[in-house]
């Protein structure tokens, strides 16, 4: 496998080819959501570049299950497949990958990847401490070695691996954080595949599957994004249709209590404030809390947010993985019901006025995951901002009305700019109402933002803006869709 047909991986290449030509020692950790691509990466990147050694963890697993599925890979890769007798610890399966490394020519890589290392280091394996003395005291000591482990439980590998404080404590050499693809990198997968679609075909899928690569798969060639998202969500044989809870039961030991805190998150599209959501879900402030939020936001299911202007305490929380947001809007009271959707079940539902709703905040997702792009389409790439939306919230009883801005860019030039995104199957038309709408957000945010700078409006849209006497008075700049699908 030639690296160039790892598709859209082009920084995460630059490291593992920085990894492969070291002359030291390296030890690199990979980490990101379930499904992201991250055992293809590795695995067709290092497969047949020196002596390459893979094991994967079994979730679940006892001790003796993972020493067995060590021996089984190692037994695999080194001796044809011939039975071994299974290791009674990690400190003596170590030994035999140590000895295998010795006894190599010291010209050529020896690869180790530790695929779902969380999953591996069972409770009292004493797997942590084997890699440790391992690493410490003879692999980082050696060029040839690359050590590569793997987790999509972020929050473990953050806190155990990359923020380790004990004998592994700033021992990685590089780390990659594999995130979702973008709309390009979207863009650019599906081509591999021979599919080519129209930049608002593949942002109704993204809206649905996200950057997922395992997602993206299942696009078929032939048909438009309406039919694939058909297929794929609302069929019980559809890959998604059931996905929601195999992904979250296999990255979290307590995945009821995420869920229902990913749930009532989901059921507020400007995102929820810690305050409501302890109130909501029951569950007390504190350390539980904050470890399942914390769990959330690593694998990138959520993401906490201060509105500009606004204290830390002040933080929202609001869902950031589009095949999420959109399974508990749109599949999960069919799973609930062991109901499934027709043949043209989504293309029925996706003209209701609920599809619009959901049309809207799910292109603010992916609005806020190309906030480079838009960035750069507004030309402010070498103006210091402070980047994100506001809101205000008016007392109980007052006669003012709140607002809220989807994004805002707070400069340093003296001036904002104040972003609406919208959604539109066409170009989109700025009528009196959103125009009167639109001057009072400006209002408030003059009155209660307590900054005195210029303040320019732009529209994100799909299509772009219908000029009228009611856009040639507002909007400064424009930003479309295209301008998204750039690296």
């Amino acid at each position: 496998m030639k690296d160039e047909e790892i598709v859209g991986r082009a920084s995460e290449i630059k490291i593992l080819k920085e990894t492969l030509k070291s002359s030291e020692s390296e030890f690199l950790a990979i980490y990101g959501r379930r499904r992201v691509g991250k055992t293809y990466l590795i695995n067709k990147f290092f497969s047949g570049k020196g002596t390459y050694f893979e094991v994967t963890g079994q979730k679940d697993g006892l001790l003796q299950d993972q020493l067995e599925i060590f021996i089984n890979a190692y037994s695999k890769y080194f001796y044809e497949g011939l039975q071994l007798r299974t290791p009674v610890s990690w400190r003596e399966a170590f030994q035999l990958l140590d000895n295998k490394i010795q006894s190599s020519p010291k010209s050529k890589k020896f690869v180790i990847f530790l695929d779902e290392l969380p999953w591996l280091a069972s409770r009292k394996s004493n797997l942590m401490q084997v890699i440790d003395h391992f690493w410490n005291s003879i692999w980082s000591k050696m060029p040839n070695v690359i050590l590569i482990v793997c987790g999509s439980a972020a929050s473990w590998m953050i806190d155990r691996l990359i923020n380790a404080k004990g004998g592994l404590y700033n021992r990685l050499t590089k780390v990659i954080h594999l995130q979702p693809y973008s709309l390009k990198g979207t863009q650019e997968f599906l081509h591999h595949k021979g599919i080519d679609l129209k930049p608002m075909q593949i942002l109704d899928i993204y809206m649905a599957f996200g950057g997922i690569p395992h997602y993206l798969k299942q696009i078929r060639k032939g048909k438009s994004a309406m039919q694939n998202i058909n297929d794929v969500c609302f069929q019980e044989d559809g890959v998604l249709y059931t996905e929601f809870n195999r992904l979250f039961d296999s990255l979290f030991d307590h995945s009821d209590t995420h869920k229902s805190i990913i749930r009532e998150i989901g059921s507020k599209r400007e995102g929820i404030s810690r305050d409501d959501l302890i109130e909501k879900t029951g569950i007390k402030s504190g350390g539980r809390l904050n470890k399942r939020l914390e769990e959330l936001e690593s694998s990138s299911f959520i993401q906490s947010y201060v509105p500009l202007g606004k204290k830390r305490k002040d933080k929202f929380y609001r869902i950031s993985d589009e095949y999420t947001y959109f399974y508990l809007k749109w599949i999960e009271h069919l799973v609930e019901r062991g109901a499934s959707g027709g043949r043209a079940y989504w293309k029925t539902q996706s003209k209701t006025q609920s599809a619009i709703t959901w049309k809207g905040y799910a292109f603010e997702m992916v609005c806020y995951k190309h906030i480079d792009q838009i960035r750069a389409a507004l030309d402010l790439e070498e103006i210091f901002c402070e980047i994100g939306p506001w809101r205000y919230l008016p007392r109980k009883g007052a006669l003012e009305s709140g607002a809220q801005i989807d994004l805002m860019f707070d400069r340093d030039d003296g001036a904002i700019t104040i972003c609406e995104i919208k959604y539109s199957d066409t170009v989109f038309s700025i009528d009196k109402k959103i125009a009167k709408n639109l001057t009072q957000k400006i209002m408030t945010l003059d009155r209660h933002y307590s900054v005195d700078k210029q303040m320019f409006i732009a529209f994100i849209t799909t299509k772009g803006i219908k000029h009228s006497i009611w856009s040639d008075d507002l909007v400064q700049n424009e930003v479309t869709l295209n301008a998204l699908f750039v690296f």
